[in-house]
């Protein structure tokens, strides 16, 4: 019998967008799932959506305050009772067979804690707006190599809904860290890259809204970049010594984050934030 799965989606407001998320989890072709979804006190529809789905897969929290966005995604971790996890938010989707790749190349290689693949952009008029890719290799690489190469190049595990992990290294990680406010996911896929192997798959699997008011958006547009590149210190910092960086190596990741977000502030400006 294939394994249980956990698709988590923390929601917050998300009235106009979330229904297509569930229908792209539940209409996956792989089926042994639960959908945990923790609402965190939202202030639309978001919950009454929700609930005219019908699905016994569907497992509903209602949050009696908001949490704050670490909090419910902690939330949400807490509540999956799947061997493999995979958190979404509640604006994305996935590609039908999304789960059934990289549950597949999990299963197959055990050595790997994370399998993800590429992602492909819309805005919120479903217009494609391009790829985000994956670190450059395929299969099994080295989840530090990928890691710390992305301190100089990019974040390449990218928003959470392109990653599968094992629910066993959850308790090593301590789930998000609430000390972030932009990329506590980034913190949270490099502390599980640095547990072993990563799975790469260069398709698209996933979709990814680009939103002017979400943290991508306020962030690469640069309203909120100066708090960005805090965080982003604090992130390589961290790991310093777990990946080999010296303070050159810090202030270099650094210049090249700053460079990234200007330049992705522009794309969005010109292409995207309409």
């Amino acid at each position: 019998m294939e394994p249980l799965v956990s698709v988590c989606i923390p929601a917050y407001n998300n009235a106009a967008y979330i229904k297509e998320t569930i229908d792209s989890v539940l209409g996956q072709t792989y089926t042994n799932l639960e959908l945990v979804i923790c609402d965190d006190h939202s202030k639309d529809d978001t919950v009454r959506v929700i609930e005219e789905i019908k699905d016994d897969r569907i497992k509903l929290y209602k949050n009696e305050k908001n949490l704050g966005m670490s909090g419910n995604w902690n939330r949400c971790l807490s509540k999956c009772t799947g061997e493999f996890i995979k958190l979404i938010c509640a604006d994305d989707m996935l590609a039908p067979d999304a789960l059934e790749k990289e549950v597949g190349a999990l299963m197959k290689h055990p050595g790997a804690v994370l399998a993800e693949s590429d992602t492909k952009l819309f805005d919120l008029n479903g217009k494609p707006k391009g790829f985000y890719k994956r670190y450059k290799t395929s299969g099994l690489t080295d989840g530090k190599t990928i890691a710390r190469a992305g301190f100089f190049v990019k974040n390449y595990f990218g928003a959470p809904l392109a990653n599968t992990f094992r629910r066993s290294v959850l308790e090593e990680t301590g789930g998000f860290d609430p000390w972030y406010t932009y990329i506590l996911d980034y913190d949270f896929w490099v502390q599980l890259a640095c547990m072993g192997d990563v799975y790469i798959i260069h398709e698209p699997l996933n979709f990814f809204r680009v939103r002017n008011d979400s943290n991508t958006g306020n962030v690469m547009a640069g309203d909120k970049t100066a708090d960005y590149v805090k965080e982003h210190i604090h992130l390589v910092t961290k790991f310093k010594e777990e990946l080999h960086l010296s303070n050159a190596d810090i202030r270099r990741s650094v210049r090249i984050r700053k460079f990234r977000n200007f330049a992705a502030g522009i794309y969005l400006k010109l292409f995207v934030r309409k």
